[in-house]
């Protein structure tokens, strides 16, 4: 019987750590990220969750360790040439420009990734990104809520148009920090259905307390404990890992 065929490593971490004094949010991660997958990062609160994804995007620089994405080594980079890489990152509170139209927040994103001197034209002559805009509005469900000004758009509509924003960008890699939280039950599952959908056509790193949407979108899941990696792998290893029951999950993981 032939071997399945190896995956492409699109993001890995060697050992990576960050100290806030003598503290160690992260210390000695090492990951590997394959493409076309969502690998999920879950731990209870002060496990360094965030603090890793701060390192991956650039709105951090790592104590120690590399950071590389696609074969190059981006430790330390900031975080707009982070972006510019094709790597797209939401925060846990909702990052957008509440008295702009949802289409005039996708715009300015998109606006991100051109050359310096192509910011001095008007916004509206670039066709390119009037386009990624729009697309992206469609992408995420939003394209009748185009005009619409962001503050008067339900929680939900605005972490699906800060997705939207993050998608303008033109990403191959997604860093997500818990995407649905704050949600109800129905806006959560509306998001969730999203992420599906992005999921067919982007990598994804996400943080997520919600277990039982983990389970049912991640393809590989690292579990945090204290800065640290505790375990990783399979939704059906991670399930079966008394270590992890023991620290996170509880005698019962979600089904």
């Amino acid at each position: 019987m032939a071997e399945p065929a190896a995956r492409e490593t699109v993001l890995e971490t060697r050992k990576l750590g960050r100290l806030f004094g003598g503290l160690a949010a992260v210390q000695d991660v090492s990951l590997t990220v394959e493409r076309g997958r969502v690998h999920a990062i879950v731990g209870p609160n002060g496990a360094g969750k965030t603090t890793l994804i701060n390192l991956l995007s650039g709105d951090l620089k790592p104590s120690a360790g590399t950071v590389g994405y696609e074969g190059r080594d981006i430790t330390g980079w900031p975080a707009h040439r982070v972006a510019r890489l094709g790597i797209g990152r939401s925060y846990q509170k909702t990052n957008i420009f509440r008295d702009f139209t949802a289409f005039e927040n996708c715009r300015l994103a998109a606006q991100a990734r051109l050359p310096r001197l192509s910011l001095l034209r008007p916004a509206a002559g670039h066709r390119d990104v009037t386009e990624q805009a729009a697309h992206a509005l469609e992408l995420c469900g939003l394209a009748e809520r185009r005009d619409t000004r962001a503050a008067s758009m339900s929680y939900g509509e605005q972490r699906q148009l800060e997705l939207a924003m993050m998608l303008a960008t033109g990403p191959q890699l997604l860093l997500l920090d818990e995407p649905l939280a704050g949600m109800g039950p129905e806006e959560s599952a509306r998001v969730l259905d999203l992420l599906r959908r992005l999921a067919a056509g982007h990598t994804m790193v996400m943080i997520e307390h919600d277990m039982d949407a983990v389970f049912s979108i991640a393809d590989e899941i690292t579990v945090m404990v204290n800065g640290s990696v505790l375990a990783s792998g399979t939704p059906a290893e991670i399930r079966a890992n008394k270590a992890v029951q023991d620290a996170y999950l509880g005698e019962e993981a979600p089904e």
